[in-house]
């Protein structure tokens, strides 16, 4: 019996093993994630009708938001909470304190704050085996989490993204398979 499954890669890939990355232009910042959700889009579809037929076109592809997990670790620079509030920041939204401040959040700040956002599944030794990045990537929701004194949990943050569109590329890991490492570009 021929488990061909089984016969280039000595390790599937395991849903614990990843790592999340925020920013760019030199200000990448990695984060301790709990859980991740990978790109996902839908493609729409046209129908058209012609006498007695009904035909079906492949429309427009979308896009879904994607929500991440995280833990805050702790305070200071290493602070998950922090950092999110100085994104919110940094894409203009401030406190009404003068009634002159007519600054507002627009996409080209939102998107600078935020940065490339990359979700890249690793093998056992920490080397790349895919990775997504969202492009045009801006924060849509966080929820700081919960508190409760009988729990001896983490912190965890919740944080929706909305993005123009995704690139994958397989990593280096996969060039030890005979794996093309080609970035494949989903625009």
């Amino acid at each position: 019996m021929n488990m061909a499954f089984w016969t280039d890669v000595t390790d599937p890939k395991r849903k614990y093993n990843f790592q999340i990355s925020i920013g760019g232009a030199g200000n990448v910042k990695n984060y301790y994630a709990k859980t991740a959700a990978k790109p996902t889009f839908t493609l729409s579809s046209v129908e058209h009708n012609y006498l007695n037929h009904t035909y079906y076109y492949p429309g427009r592809v979308t896009w879904n938001d994607v929500t991440i997990t995280f833990v805050d670790p702790g305070s200071g620079d290493d602070s998950a909470s922090k950092s999110f509030a100085e994104m919110l920041k940094a894409m203009g939204y401030s406190a009404l304190n003068d009634e002159n401040d007519a600054a507002s959040i627009s996409k080209s700040k939102a998107v600078a704050a935020t940065g490339i956002i990359t979700i890249e599944q690793i093998d056992g030794e920490g080397a790349s085996l895919d990775k997504w990045e969202l492009r045009n990537a801006f924060i849509t929701e966080v929820n700081f989490g919960d508190l409760d004194y009988s729990s001896d949990d983490m912190v965890e943050l919740s944080v929706t993204f909305k993005y123009d569109y995704a690139t994958f590329t397989e990593g280096a890991a996969n060039e030890l398979f005979g794996i093309n490492d080609t970035p494949i570009g989903i625009a």
